[in-house]
């Protein structure tokens, strides 16, 4: 793993200690800087230029939601901001949806293990998502709570309302030019409520090879490097539900 620079945005400072000290211990990561609220943090990323900030969500001041939306506009506007990986002890629906809509990188709960931290700063820092099982969770139920015609499924103007953001433009396109089967449809519902290939099989009543040429097909279709970023994709797009 090629070391990593971050900027730690946490308020609360036995916290942000420990990330340092714990991450700097493992000598994949450098922290190259520290902020304990979202004005000191944006302050910070204008001069020091680290490749992810690792943002608290429940910040005092300017929250990591709203933190984030700002670096996405700048970014947007085609200046250099970090990528982004969300931290919460929050699972709340509208919590989870507004962190998700943003725009971050990545997602992960604060008692996530350190690995499982530094395995999401790679897929970060690689250009992937990484987001933790429970906020996909939650995201998935959204997604299944939209509001649906007569027949039972979502328009294509309705899809592009889902709160958890319509997908960019070029995967619009994309998956009208590549559309997803009914069962890769139920695939791809699967992996982002975080089942094994093993799990799918034995749900769907197929078995694991046949999964795993669903699992390919719907990468090959989604232009997905790995089922994690299948899914990312997947719920920004209002596919699954």
């Amino acid at each position: 793993m090629s070391e990593i620079s971050v900027v730690l945005i946490e308020d609360h400072d036995l916290t942000r200690v420990g990330l340092r000290t714990a991450l700097q211990q493992r000598g994949e990561v450098k922290v190259i800087g520290e902020a304990a609220n979202g004005t000191e943090g944006l302050k910070l990323l204008s001069s020091v230029k680290p490749d992810i900030a690792i943002v608290d969500i429940g910040l005092p001041d300017i929250d990591g939601i709203e933190l984030t939306r700002r670096l996405k506009e700048v970014q947007a506007e085609g200046g250099e901001t970090p990528k982004v990986l969300i931290l919460t002890m929050q699972d709340n629906d509208d919590t989870v949806l507004a962190a998700f809509a943003a725009g971050a990188d990545s997602y992960c709960m604060k008692d996530v293990s350190l690995d499982k931290l530094l395995e999401a700063l790679q897929l970060t820092q690689e250009g992937h998502s990484w987001i933790d099982p429970a906020i996909a969770r939650v995201v998935l139920q959204q997604a299944r709570s939209q509001p649906t015609n007569a027949t039972g499924t979502m328009t294509k103007e309705e899809a592009e309302k889902v709160t958890i953001s319509a997908a960019e433009p070029e995967y619009s396109q994309m998956l009208e030019a590549y559309p997803l089967t009914e069962r890769e449809l139920e695939v791809l519902e699967l992996i982002v409520a975080g089942c094994s290939n093993a799990a799918i099989a034995e749900k769907l009543y197929i078995t694991v090879g046949t999964v795993k040429t669903h699992v390919r097909n719907i990468l090959n279709k989604l232009c997905a490097d790995d089922r994690t970023q299948a899914a990312v994709r997947a719920l920004r797009s209002g596919l699954v539900g």
